[in-house]
């Protein structure tokens, strides 16, 4: 915990006290923004330490990080290009960050990796991830979100990495509450392998709702 502290919060000092840098807080699908000030520090932190946790505990089944972040990745490649090109914002709702579309070009990069990965990472995996990838990516996530002024986003298209971390969060809180566990085994991909539900079966569904999640974050530049 302490090794991630310190260089996120090494990050969160560094962007704050750049002049260039906002410290709006934006609420997709409104158009409100809450000025935070200092406040963007610890806010910085939280997301850099609970975004790469979160994607490193979906890591449990072949393919489904791998998967899940190819749809994440190019919705957030998507948002960046569109923050940083000035022609878009006449027709979109977004914040204009200047050189945020070179962010795009990182993220094809990264993504031509990622699926290139999961040629090899699909069930049955030859190859895995492990913690080193998955926090990699989710550090990447985190960032990009940051950068591009699209945090509370992540609750939205990374919501697969969400929904696996509360399963995680809910699972400890009520057995240490009640002596009760309320899935089977956490994280929940765990719980439906135990309800006999086959691994790759798993996989696709979360396939398929972190695409329609990334498909929800990305109309909120319509909004």
């Amino acid at each position: 915990m302490v090794i991630q502290l310190i260089p996120a919060l090494a990050v969160a000092l560094f962007l704050y006290y750049q002049p260039f840098f906002d410290t709006h807080l934006y609420i997709p699908f409104t158009g409100a923004s809450l000025a935070l000030g200092w406040g963007y520090i610890p806010l910085i932190v939280l997301i850099l330490m609970c975004v790469p946790i979160s994607v490193n505990i979906t890591d449990g089944l072949d393919g489904l990080v791998a998967g899940c972040m190819l749809f994440a990745g190019i919705a957030y490649g998507v948002l960046a290009y569109v923050a940083g090109a000035t022609y878009f914002h006449g027709y979109v709702n977004t914040q204009h960050v200047p050189g945020a579309q070179e962010l795009m070009v990182f993220w094809a990069a990264l993504l031509g990796a990622t699926l290139g990965f999961l040629w090899y990472n699909r069930y049955p995996a030859k190859v895995f991830m492990g913690e080193t990838g998955a926090q990699f990516l989710g550090g990447a996530l985190a960032m990009t979100a940051i950068l591009i002024k699209r945090e509370i986003l992540l609750l939205l298209i990374g919501g697969v990495f969400v929904l696996e971390a509360l399963s995680v969060i809910s699972q400890v809180i009520s057995f240490r509450l009640t002596g009760r566990r309320i899935l089977r085994m956490s994280p929940i991909h765990h719980h439906y392998e135990l309800k006999g539900v086959e691994e790759p079966k798993i996989v696709v569904r979360f396939w398929i709702l972190a695409f329609l999640l990334a498909l929800a974050g990305l109309s909120s530049l319509r909004w």
